[in-house]
């Protein structure tokens, strides 16, 4: 490949692994994935994220970075390129791509104006006039009139359901315009410079809500088993989270309709990238690009009675995520669902192989493109995931004491996220954010935790991880073997030496 391809970055935000029509799930209509991936495009089933909230997870896929190495492992620790850390974006631009940012960020301080413009050669923010040049008026992705009385079971539910259009044709809230803008450049398109585009939406992000034709087009009936146990072993986070949430007498008729709107969300998201697929064709540029659709991590979506997501969660319903991967023409590949374990820091590395650039700087992700060209390679053995701090690190605290007290004795109604950070960091670690790690191969999975008692699950005969077997005889050698793949992880990956010499 001597030209180096567009590259497009469709990256949906709290998309489960297991939420994609061509994985088997019934209720998922994910047609113009389920296309790619027969014709054009690899889907990598078993990818998992490296910490299972945003900011974290971002931080180590754009940089293929772990987020222990950098201490990239809280909401508090975002990149800072104006330091010298780098990221994908700036590597790109700095290569001479022309790299364009829509959505969220989570990923570079956000007051750090010099640090984003370093590393974009656009950072795209909708204004009403780019609404009112698509011809809609702005609606607001996240809101709070879902939200009952404090103490309700609708207080921290996150569901709306079906979106009020208010007689537009669609809910134009930020994703849409950010789809409608990223298709006008790619029809526009005149520069010499191949582009990136980094398109960071918002969906199927709780609020659970969308408009029709999405909200209705799910058949309920089709929907998995929902698992209203909480996992074999749950830390103490958990078990509060799920008091606090306060959900447990919601009827499964109520938790089939906010699951339905989920996969209407992600259904949404689908037909949006069928968009900027069919703009790439139109345009003549889809042979040129290099797609690829992934997300930062998953969604509890009713599974174990919760919503949303949890900063010590190991579940495969928050750290599983999609990856697909519609590489530029020229390249080998055989398209269809590759079941090798992969992590979201081997994103940067098979970006890197893309645009045919070495960044100088220590990474631990794997280039994929092999894989995608021979469905009998294997990538990893072990996968790992991890969030959480100890109690010796104060500057981890996305709440500090005060904040909490405030929440928890004056606000009337503590804000919607309370739940999954309700108790207070500075006295009770354990059940905040302890200091959790998965290792995980193909069957089995072991969940460290600092201060609770580990799991260990065989989730090939319990996918649902409600059996907790830590203290099973038969397992103890495979056990043995995952604690062993952790302390060398460890020792492989604690620290990065920078590749510029000092003089002397």
């Amino acid at each position: 490949m001597n030209k180096r391809p567009n590259i497009i970055l469709f990256n949906p935000d709290q998309w489960r692994g297991d939420v994609l029509g061509h994985m088997g799930n019934p209720a998922a209509l994910t047609p113009t994935l389920d296309a790619l991936v027969q014709t054009d495009a690899v889907s990598f089933s078993r990818t998992f994220c490296q910490n299972p909230v945003c900011m974290p997870s971002r931080c180590s896929f754009m940089t293929g970075v772990y987020p222990h190495t950098w201490g990239k492992r809280t909401f508090t620790q975002s990149l800072h390129p104006e330091r010298g850390e780098p990221n994908l974006l700036k590597e790109l631009k700095d290569a001479g791509y022309y790299v364009y940012w829509s959505g969220k960020n989570d990923l570079i301080a956000g007051q750090e104006t010099e640090a984003i413009e370093m590393s974009v050669s656009k950072r795209f923010q909708p204004t009403d006039a780019d609404y009112a040049r698509h011809g809609y008026k702005k609606m607001p992705r996240y809101r709070d009139d879902w939200r009952g009385e404090k103490d309700s079971d609708t207080s921290f539910s996150f569901y709306v359901g079906q979106y009020d259009t208010e007689g537009q044709d669609i809910y134009s809230d930020r994703d849409w315009i950010d789809v409608f803008e990223a298709i006008d450049l790619i029809k526009n398109w005149d520069r010499p410079e191949p582009f990136c585009l980094f398109m960071a939406l918002e969906m199927p992000h709780a609020d659970y809500g969308v408009e029709d034709p999405w909200f209705s087009m799910i058949d309920r009936e089709k929907l998995p088993p929902r698992t209203p146990e909480l996992p074999g072993g749950a830390p103490l986070a958990l078990q509060k989270m799920r008091a606090v949430q306060n959900m447990e007498s919601w009827s499964e008729e109520r938790w089939r309709e906010l699951r339905a709107t989920y996969y209407g969300m992600c259904a949404r998201v689908d037909h949006q990238l069928g968009l900027i697929v069919d703009a790439l064709k139109e345009s003549g540029q889809y042979d040129d690009t290099a797609l690829i659709c992934f997300s930062d991590h998953g969604d509890y979506t009713g599974d174990y009675g919760l919503v949303q997501k949890n900063f010590v969660g190991m579940e495969d319903a928050l750290t599983r995520v999609p990856l697909i991967i519609k590489p530029p023409a020229g390249t080998p590949m055989k398209p269809g669902v590759r079941d090798s374990l992969t992590e979201l820091v081997d994103l940067s590395e098979t970006v890197y192989a893309f645009a045919q650039i070495d960044p100088a700087y220590r990474r631990f992700g794997k280039d994929l493109t092999p894989l995608l060209g021979d469905e009998t390679l294997d990538n990893r053995e072990i996968v790992f995931c991890e969030s959480g701090y100890s109690k010796n690190q104060p500057e981890c605290h996305q709440n500090t004491a005060e904040h909490v007290r405030i929440e928890a004795e004056e606000w009337d109604q503590p804000g919607p996220y309370w739940p999954s950070s309700h108790t207070n960091p500075l006295e009770e670690p354990v059940t905040h954010m302890g200091k959790v790690t998965m290792v995980r191969t193909n069957r089995y999975k072991l969940v460290l935790r600092l201060y609770e008692p580990d799991s260990f699950f065989d989730v090939q005969d319990d996918p649902k991880e409600l059996q907790n077997r830590i203290d099973d005889p038969s397992l103890q050698a495979e056990i043995a073997h995952l604690r062993e793949a952790f302390t060398e992880w460890l020792w492989e990956t604690d620290s990065t030496v920078p590749f510029s010499r000092d003089a002397r």
